[in-house]
């Protein structure tokens, strides 16, 4: 059972001088132009640009630096000097690329010409907008309508977000599938379920008044580094920070804060977690029935004494429905089932649940540590009944914090990209558009691969991102890929997605956040959702890297000219040439979140789109919040069995998503490569291994499909026994499609059946 931590393999603190000598290595390898330092500088703060990396608000009292080494890193990535252009591809092959690393393909720079895929050179060569929109559109009509997936990463902004969305209902589909799918549907799904509302219920201001926070698979060290200033100030208050994650990371122990000159000068480090508590992958239930039993217990003891209760009875009673059913779960289940499937003792588990009972105000964070599992969902649930327990949702200082991977992919839900029906106000778009919207359900990424797989799907519309790479069963995915007849990318730089080019294959370079988008009216702005459900701008400054780039809204919207058929109320060069038109039809479509929408989006910290939760207004079936009992104490599709691990897919600290910066993992003491399996001691010596030998992963997914990733260097780590971990994406390649959340179809890559063999 795991009582404490030791992390011999890291290099030192999250932040610090390491964060600055990674900034200076990246800057060396991407020669941006003069004048990035600027660009950094008004990253996150009123008239300058949300950052292109993780969803952290941009605070409306900002800080002088109010970036951290992630952003940098994607901003330094974004402005790099080097150029991807036509004539890359005169000494390239698409099959030539295959065999590039991801960071090799990034550091070709930024694409500069619109480009289409010539099968008999196996190249790319640049086309005109004009001609690309044109092909595009005719393939496009010329197909069945549900054969055609239009897919959006979290990047593009609300305003090329919601048009992109209103082409798919015009073209004759809902097949709006996101990045979600693949991190956070968990969350949309499973959290609407039990409280009503698809996004987490704080706000900035919770941060500075909670009394303590539990932390359940979310690494802001790597992630969202940001977050390590309000947890540095929490603990400079007294608050408590307790950690739930079967991975020591960094930024969870300790942190040098490298905006603070004594704290660099002196290499000061504020201790972050108070307890952490690596519990095995997938055993997340367990753990958290765990600290619900210790708070149950201290209640009954409470009322045996006749001393205050410990549970808020009366908001129990009020808002609450299910407890009675999940109070008896938790005192029926013994402490030895919740110590064998979380892997906990209960000591540590008890004193974990005293610090929950003594605190007036908890926040709940957690990211997809908890959400990419076969029951990811329960997860969740059994967060918010933790919550519930204390009355934890709806007040000051509390609440449930989801942190988002992506700077807008929250906001790309909120204004109409989803393949639910019930999620989408049609009779709004009815009137406005003067068009009947589809009315059958679009297709998940899961069912978008199947979809590749068995033929149905014969064109993607990829609205930037990365799919080929960032899904499961990636030999699979290749292959259905490129026999589709169209594949359409709206990109900044290359990737591996481009090197399985459809039957015809366009890659249409967008603009960066940073650069200037210039239209007929003028420069536009754009607007993001953080994960606090507050709307802001980003105005760019910077020069575009090519003449030859058009902004993401002047890409959907050509599309859209070229493929959807004419309609007087589809004024798609004016949306193009006012960006402020936009907003006004997200403002009639979505009238409750965005009141005075071009009004307010340059306000301090964005403007509050409101979340019912919060008021302790529950939009659940019930219409209360829902306590849930879950029939099982781990998260997992599959039991164990003798050499089967669960494999943790991992990010590392030199990467964004799927964009591979580097080779240093300074956290895990991991330099110059990415083909390592993390494994703790005792299972290194059970399976008969040595640390440094060389083996390869096997899928032991039940499904007949051989999976497999060789060429691994064993290598120790602090784990718990039986969890193992690899890099994302290159471990997609183990993950099987059908191995996914059973609410929300979002792949569990947080516990993949594997085995190892020399």
């Amino acid at each position: 059972m795991t009582d404490a931590i030791a992390n011999p393999e890291s290099e030192g603190p999250a932040g610090g001088w390491g964060s600055l000598t990674s900034l200076a290595r990246i800057a060396s390898d991407t020669h941006p132009p003069a004048g990035v330092v600027e660009d950094i500088w008004r990253m996150n703060k009123p008239g300058g640009v949300m950052c292109v990396s993780c969803a952290w608000p941009k605070p409306a009292n900002y800080r002088a630096f109010e970036f951290c080494e992630n952003g940098a890193k994607a901003t330094l990535s974004d402005l790099t000097g080097a150029r991807c252009g036509p004539e890359f591809w005169s000494v390239h092959t698409v099959a030539e690329l295959r065999s590039w690393k991801d960071y090799d393909l990034e550091q070709t720079g930024r694409l500069t010409h619109p480009l289409r895929y010539d099968a008999e050179t196996d190249r790319y060569a640049a086309v005109s907008w004009e001609d690309a929109f044109a092909d595009i559109g005719a393939t496009l009509k010329s197909l069945p309508r549900d054969s055609v997936v239009f897919y959006a990463s979290g990047h593009a902004g609300l305003e090329a977000s919601y048009l992109y969305a209103l082409l798919a209902r015009t073209y004759g589909n809902n097949n709006l599938p996101q990045s979600s799918n693949m991190c956070h549907e968990t969350t949309s799904v499973g959290l609407n379920k039990v409280i009503g509302s698809p996004v987490g219920t704080v706000v900035w201001d919770d941060l500075e008044k909670a009394d303590a926070f539990f932390f359940f698979g979310q690494n802001p060290g790597s992630n969202s580094p940001r977050f390590l200033h309000p947890l540095q100030e929490a603990k400079q208050r007294g608050a408590k920070i307790v950690t739930f994650n079967p991975v020591v990371e960094q930024g969870l122990v300790s942190f040098v804060n490298p905006q603070n000159p004594f704290d660099m000068l002196t290499g000061r480090e504020t201790p972050i977690s108070d307890e952490y508590l690596q519990v095995r992958a997938g055993g997340d239930i367990a753990a958290i029935l765990g600290l619900c039993k210790v708070v149950i217990e201290a209640d009954d003891d409470a009322l045996a004494r006749n001393l205050p209760r410990i549970i808020d009875v009366a908001f129990i009673a009020e808002h609450t429905t299910g407890f009675d059913d999940f109070i008896e779960l938790v005192r029926s289940t013994d402490w030895h089932a919740i110590e064998r499937e979380s892997g906990l003792s209960q000591a540590a588990l008890r004193r974990a649940g005293e610090i929950y009972i003594e605190a007036e105000r908890v926040i709940g964070v957690y990211g997809m540590g908890l959400t990419q599992h076969s029951q990811g969902a329960i997860n969740i649930a059994m967060v918010v009944n933790l919550l519930l327990l204390r009355g934890n949702i709806g007040r000051e200082g509390a609440g449930c914090c989801p942190v988002r991977g992506h700077s807008n992919v929250q906001g790309q839900r909120t204004v109409g990209i989803a393949e639910k029906t019930k999620l989408i106000p049609m009779d709004r778009l009815k009137t406005l558009f003067d068009f009947d919207p589809p009315t059958e359900d679009g297709t998940t990424i899961v069912d978008a691969v199947k979809g590749l797989m068995s033929g149905k799907i014969k064109a993607f519309i990829s609205l930037g991102g990365n799919l080929v790479r960032a899904t499961p069963d990636q030999e699979a995915m290749e292959r259905c890929w490129a026999a589709q007849d169209l594949t359409v990318m709206v990109s900044t730089k290359l990737n591996r997605s481009h090197l399985f080019p459809g039957k015809s294959a366009y890659i249409l370079p967008c603009l960066s956040r940073f650069e200037r988008d210039e239209q007929a009216t003028g420069v536009q702005s754009v607007t993001t959702e953080d994960s606090f459900s507050h709307i802001s701008a980003s105005t760019g400054k910077r020069t575009p890297a090519s003449e030859h780039l058009k902004s993401e809204l002047a890409i959907v919207a050509g599309i859209a000219k070229a493929s959807v058929a004419a309609n007087p109320r589809l004024t798609w060069d004016d949306w193009t040439s006012d960006y402020s038109l936009v907003r006004d039809l997200i403002e009639a479509t979505y009238p409750g979140d965005f009141k005075a929408y071009n009004a307010r989006m340059f306000q301090p910290g964005g403007f509050y789109r409101g979340n019912a939760a919060r008021e302790r207004v529950w939009k659940t079936e019930q219409g209360k919040a829902v306590f849930t009992t879950p029939d099982r104490l781990n998260a997992l599709a599959f039991a164990d069995a003798p050499g089967r691990y669960r494999l943790m897919t991992l990010r590392s600290n030199d990467q964004f998503n799927t964009t591979i910066y580097g080779y240093s993992d300074r956290f895990r003491g991991i330099e110059g490569t990415r083909d390592v399996v993390l494994m703790c001691d005792d299972d290194i010596r059970s399976a008969g291994l040595t640390e440094g030998q060389i083996v390869t992963l096997f899928s032991d997914f039940e499904d007949g499909v051989r999976r497999a990733l060789p060429g691994l260097r064993v290598t120790r780590h602090t784990l718990p026994p039986g969890t193992i971990g690899a890099y994302y994406p290159e471990a997609n390649v183990l993950v099987a499609i059908d191995h996914h959340d059973e609410m929300s179809k979002t792949p569990a890559s947080k516990a993949v059946p594997v085995r190892i063999e020399p």
